[in-house]
């Protein structure tokens, strides 16, 4: 989706594709003004055992923007973006980017993962991933691919 097509979030999606009533409610009843925070969409995916990708889809039918990214890639007001490089990225967490690489991309998946595994925040991978100049990719949201 590029920036002129910012608040036709429904358009990235098959129109015959409908929705789960549930899922919209929640996401109705969760999203504030400005949106609906990722960590929040999770929660929604959480608690009714939906995938995320599902809630994503909900929020873009419904044209509600996916705002607060974990990983600090989105959606975080005039500057959109709160993540910057690292300083220093230890070997460890270097080789373990490069591993799960695709297409020279890191899946936003595997970035959560990755945080996992190590015990880091996951916006120090994405920290990480900018010093390497490593783009992350396929948001399990559907905000990017």
């Amino acid at each position: 989706m590029t920036h002129e097509d910012k608040g036709h979030f429904s358009q990235k999606h098959p129109s015959e594709r409908k929705l789960n009533p549930d899922v919209a409610h929640a996401v109705k009843e969760r999203a504030r003004e400005e949106g609906l925070p990722c960590a929040v969409a999770f929660e929604v995916a959480k608690d009714l055992g939906v995938p995320p990708e599902e809630v994503g889809f909900t929020a873009d039918r419904l044209e509600i923007s996916l705002i607060r990214c974990q990983l600090g890639l989105h959606g975080y007001g005039p500057e959109r973006k709160k993540v910057t490089p690292s300083d220093t990225v230890t070997p460890e967490l270097e080789a373990r980017i490069r591993d799960r690489l695709i297409h020279g991309k890191l899946p936003c998946k595997a970035a959560w993962d990755i945080a996992e595994e190590l015990d880091l925040r996951k916006l120090a991978v994405s920290s990480a991933c900018e010093a390497l100049e490593i783009k992350i990719s396929s948001c399990q949201l559907g905000a990017f691919r």
